[in-house]
């Protein structure tokens, strides 16, 4: 087939909702190929219109269909498009029916075996889901969450649920098993070794058996390793990468050259172009360049394309090298292209002098129709293409002299328009632009295009290894030319996939897009995710970093799903977090039996002594979280309710709720509630759960009443929101409303104080603190999720002086010397919801 019958093909795939990339790589397979168009072309005389579910099924049924299927393809193919055959498990039972039967001879058995017209709703699921642990409750108690795993496949093979969504069984079980045994807490943490018999309660000390443990009774938890750069680069495509002085040139005096300049060592580069914030797709690439080269025993540099200046802006030079430093790199140097600009405008002198650069004066419009245009018809030379070399020499000198306006005159490479990729099609090298550039001023005018500029600063820099995203595979043979046109040392391209994540978008335009329309504050609005904006939603670099190395390098482009970086930051966190007490929603508890202050020692990480512990008082008076109580208990509920028995996290004992308190609004005022110590001579009754709880003690300054609670979510409603099928109206309209939740009722106890003095009191931490970069400041809220510090947080002048002799007296000064601003960075478990 010839370059334009593939790029017909493929325009024609498209319409089955595969991506460009996808339906061009389909195209091209000799076997593929001519199956998806068989395909396609009865699926078009059947409907005018192709869903993308229907889409990927019938794509899947070019790739699987045997001899035995074929014969059936009209039937199946109208059983997808008519939506009987709807999910891929109902597809893979059709071809198990077809091979051994004629479905259309057998249509209701067919529809049997395949669930056709079988619907099951959310209520079957729940009550499905409802009887099933309600006859396996002994296991759920004993074994809590790692119960979800072996109880969602029992759930798969129930009749009534064959042909029930799994991702509705997985969300009902999930929703049940929390209600029942509340939300994850220490006990449901992995746990090395074997399990040990609680200890006896002891009444007399302060901290209960739920919540005590001895360095004996109990390892410290594992920490968060990430994978080592190292490993990144052990198996698939990276390990195939050259070594120093393994890419050919054309002339053997250049490799010469090259090795003696960098006596052997592999040299890589970071390139971004400064015109916007750095965003996790990013993380992926400063891994790959600074880890191949610490792999190699090499180095990178950073280098900072800056060839655009109406778009870049000193605030980006900043923050890149800022957040590269996050990351945990250190650039060898740290370079510029605009170093370049005198030695690339005598390259393209050079280049014009061979024969291989012409000065065009085509518009924009006209370059596009010598390319082919819409309809990619026939390609043809420029008018100025043969123009004798002197000519385009003097032109390009007008234009470097500022004797053209933008638009009139660019240089372009004399490549080949024949080729069948587009980038030999005599790309632009240089254009004019009045703009004035953050380092050279106004000495220049005219400016040269990434394609010019990029491989010859890499050529320039000895660059061994020039690393990118497989979107410029493409550019590999432009590269190549253009280093050969110049007779420059030529390093060589490797491309790995590029990396996107879910509910989200990284395009800078977009992200501008958000901003101007007041959707998001800012670029490092939290939930976005720029670098600077995940730091600032407090997710530790260290996540990041794991997250992008467990992807590995290969050419497969990556979108994955926003679940498993938050996976990373969890267990980053549940190993690095001090945990705290706190109430978003707070209802007030009165103990009618109890009149005292008792200081309770309280860890801030259980089973891990390093972190130390604080002190709080347990008084008559405290908050729980309001949803800890209910006015109406049922079986399956196991906090806080009328005649209810709960425990209380590191109180003297469990309470029991005696009496519900209104107001004249009928709200609830508080809860009158009997401490069970067993001061009364009664038997303590065993809770079945525990809860946090924040004291109330005007005293000791607590609770700490916090400014906002600021709960981030998913900034769009859908995985991918340009998603035409589920977002017909365009991205925009896919904006998640609830993205951003705000508490402004929050309490905490005063242990956050203490986190804080310790964070002010560490020298290395103090420069942070004072460069208002509090996102370090994480902790987190027992049984509600991980939280940081936000920049928005107001602590006085005077606020550092009081952290150098805090103690428990000073809580009051602490709290009128700090407005505190916290935002969530992750749940505690995923979230059903997402």
């Amino acid at each position: 087939m010839s370059f334009s019958n593939i790029e017909q093909i493929a325009l024609s795939f498209e319409k089955l909702s595969l991506s460009k990339e996808k339906a061009l790589e389909t195209a091209k397979n000799p076997k593929i190929a001519p199956v998806l168009q068989d395909i396609l072309s009865i699926s078009e005389k059947l409907s005018s219109e192709i869903s993308k579910p229907a889409g990927a099924l019938l794509y899947k049924l070019s790739t699987t269909a045997t001899p035995e299927i074929k014969p059936h393809f009209d039937f199946i193919i109208n059983q997808i498009l008519i939506g009987n055959l709807a999910t891929n498990d109902q597809f893979t039972e059709a071809l198990l029916f077809c091979k051994h039967s004629d479905p259309q001879d057998s249509y209701d058995a067919f529809k049997a075996a395949c669930g056709v017209g079988i619907v099951v709703d959310d209520a079957q699921v729940f009550a499905s889901v409802d009887a099933f642990l309600a006859n396996n409750a002994e296991k759920l108690a004993t074994d809590r969450y790692r119960t979800l795993g072996p109880f969602l496949s029992k759930l798969r093979q129930i009749p009534a649920l064959r042909w029930a969504k799994a991702e509705k069984v997985k969300q009902a079980l999930e929703v049940q098993v929390e209600q029942i045994i509340g939300p994850k807490d220490d006990r449901d943490l992995p746990q090395k070794g074997k399990s040990k018999k609680a200890p006896k309660p002891d009444n007399s000390k302060s901290i209960p058996d739920n919540a005590k443990k001895t360095t004996k009774q109990a390892e410290k938890p594992l920490e968060y390793t990430p994978a080592s750069l190292e490993s990144m680069f052990a198996e698939g495509d990276a390990s195939k990468f050259h070594k120093p002085g393994g890419n050919p040139q054309i002339s053997s005096a250049l490799m010469d050259q090259h090795l003696k300049a960098t006596n052997g060592k592999v040299i890589t580069r970071f390139p971004p172009e400064p015109n916007g914030y750095l965003h996790i797709g990013h993380a992926k690439a400063i891994n790959v360049n600074f880890g191949y080269a610490k792999a190699h025993q090499g180095i990178c540099n950073l280098r900072y394309d800056d060839t655009n200046p109406e778009a870049e802006d000193e605030k980006y030079l900043i923050s890149i090298l800022d957040t590269i430093k996050w990351l945990g790199f250190e650039p060898n140097n740290i370079f510029y292209a605009s170093n370049y600009f005198q030695q690339l405008f005598d390259l393209a002198v050079h280049m014009i002098n061979k024969g291989l650069a012409y000065v065009c004066h085509c518009s924009g419009e006209e370059i596009h129709q010598q390319r082919g245009g819409e309809s990619m018809g026939p390609r043809f030379a420029c008018k100025h293409r043969d123009r004798p070399i002197q000519e385009s020499l003097d032109q390009f000198y007008k234009m470097r002299d500022g004797r053209y306006a933008q638009g009139e005159a660019t240089l372009r490479m004399k490549m080949d328009l024949e080729d069948g990729n587009p980038q030999m099609w005599d790309l632009i090298a240089y254009r004019v632009l009045y703009a004035t550039h953050h380092r050279t001023g106004n000495d220049w005018c005219i400016y040269p295009t990434y394609d010019f500029a990029h491989c010859l600063s890499d050529s320039i820099e000895n660059i061994t290894h020039s690393l990118c995203t497989t979107e410029f595979t493409q550019s590999r043979k432009s590269y190549y030319w253009l280093c050969d046109a110049v007779d420059v040392y030529k390093p060589v391209q490797w491309e790995y996939g590029r990396l996107s994540v879910t509910n989200t978008i990284l395009s800078k335009r977009k992200l501008l897009t958000l901003l101007n329309d007041h959707i998001v504050s800012d670029l490092d609005d939290p939930r976005l995710y720029t670098l600077p904006a995940l730091r600032r939603r407090g997710v530790p670099a260290a996540a990041i970093n794991g997250f992008v190395r467990e992807l590995g390098v290969t050419t497969a482009k990556t979108t994955i799903d926003v679940s498993r970086l938050e996976n990373h930051i969890r267990d980053c966190l549940n190993s690095s977090a001090p945990r705290l007490m706190a109430v978003l929603n707070p209802i007030k508890v009165r103990l009618t039996n109890f009149n005292n202050i008792l200081d309770l020692d309280v860890p801030f990480k259980p089973r891990d002594p390093s972190f130390g512990s604080h002190t709080i008082p347990f008084t008559d008076t405290l908050y729980i979280d309001s949803s800890d109580f209910r006015l109406e208990d049922t079986k399956d509920y196991y906090r806080l309710a009328p005649n209810k028995t709960v425990g209380l996290l590191y109180a003297p004992g469990p309470i029991t709720c005696t009496q519900v308190v209104y107001a004249p609004d009928g709200s609830i005022s508080e809860l009158l509630c009997k401490l069970e110590d067993g001061s009364d001579g009664n038997p303590i009754p065993k809770p079945k759960t525990y809860i946090q709880w924040v004291p109330i003690c005007p005293e000791r300054g607590s609770p700490v009443t916090l400014d906002q609670v600021r709960i981030y979510n998913n900034l769009f409603k859908h995985s991918n929101p340009f998603d035409k099928s589920l977002v017909p109206d365009g991205w925009l309209t896919d904006v998640n409303p609830n993205s951003l939740q705000t508490e402004k009722s929050a309490m905490i106890e005063t242990g956050i104080f203490d986190l804080i003095a310790k964070f002010v009191n560490d020298s290395d931490k103090k420069v942070h603190f004072n460069k208002k970069e509090f996102e370090e400041l994480r902790f987190q809220f027992l049984r509600i999720g991980y939280f940081c510090i936000d920049k928005d947080s107001i602590f006085s002048d005077n606020f550092a002086d009081l952290c150098k002799n805090s103690n428990a007296n000073q809580y009051h000064e602490f709290a009128s010397n700090a407005n505190i601003i916290l935002n969530r960075i992750v749940t505690l478990k995923e979230d059903q919801n997402k």
